[in-house]
């Protein structure tokens, strides 16, 4: 059995509440099996379907507060409205970056497609370690349990499943078990 090891400590927590739209930093998050409680919960759609940031790049800018039909419609020049996200089998609901990713993509190691100014994390931490080389282990952040399940193709960080339910709070340490 692989002992316990102290790696880190989360640094800033980011909610979603609308995908492809800015982030809120919270002090606190519920961590479930769908991921942080009020994480990518709403999308944009028009009237062919979805729209994301990666088209609509006017979307990233747009706080969760400006989330109204009449100022989305606004921003991106044609009439959109918000549906609710049902739950995503299959998806990892948490994503997870270290501070060291980001200063590699600050210093230029950016995957294609990736923000490195704002790579979309759940998760920041500050880790002693890579957590790519953690995927497959598990992770105590909090009260919580995540399995680093696989790298993004397209941004920084890891992606994790919430094996055991709980709270995460900014300055938890991060532990590799």
């Amino acid at each position: 059995m692989t002992a316990e090891q102290a790696v880190g400590r989360v640094a800033e927590i980011r909610i979603y509440p609308v995908r492809s739209l800015a982030g809120t930093a919270v002090d606190l998050a519920q961590a479930g099996p769908d991921g942080l409680d009020g994480d990518r919960v709403w999308t944009v759609v028009g009237e062919d379907g979805p729209v994301r940031a990666k088209d609509a790049p006017a979307l990233a800018s747009l706080t969760p507060a400006e989330a109204d039909p009449a100022t989305l419609s606004a921003a991106l020049g044609r009439p959109v409205h918000l549906e609710q996200l049902p739950p995503q089998p299959g998806v990892a609901p948490v994503h997870l970056v270290s501070r060291a990713a980001v200063d590699r993509a600050a210093a230029g190691e950016v995957p294609e497609g990736c923000s490195a100014d704002d790579p979309r994390a759940n998760l920041l931490l500050d880790l002693d370690g890579d957590e790519r080389a953690w995927v497959g282990r598990h992770l105590r952040i909090g009260e919580a349990v995540l399995q680093l399940t696989r790298r993004p193709k397209h941004c920084l960080g890891v992606y994790a499943d919430v094996l055991t339910p709980g709270v995460v709070r900014t300055g938890d340490p991060v532990v590799l078990v």
